[in-house]
């Protein structure tokens, strides 16, 4: 059996990392999915009056993290703040840990 050239040694490892990136992109996405899933349950379980409104009483009851950082979250002053200004928050912390 002839041996593999050098163009298709290259070829081959240009693959092969290319596979390795699309994997650990997928499994990072997948992380993020878990932890959505995650996140939104305990947002559900802390809003005791299921209407999507966190209040800071329920973010100290049963969110403590967010509640330690509600004012910073509460961007528009409302006195709750919602799921999505929380995973905002949470994108924006990551952004600035990376810099």
């Amino acid at each position: 059996m002839p041996t593999p050239s050098s163009v298709q040694r290259h070829i081959l490892c240009a693959v092969v990392f290319a596979l390795a990136g699309l994997t650990a992109q997928i499994s990072h996405a997948q992380e993020g999915s878990r932890m959505d899933s995650i996140l939104e349950k305990r947002f559900n379980a802390a809003n005791t009056t299921h209407d999507g409104k966190l209040t800071k009483e329920q973010a100290i009851a049963g969110m403590p993290r967010v509640a330690k950082n509600f004012d910073k979250i509460d961007t528009e002053k409302n006195g709750y703040v919602t799921l999505q200004q929380i995973k905002d928050a949470m994108k924006e912390g990551e952004a600035a840990i990376k810099k």
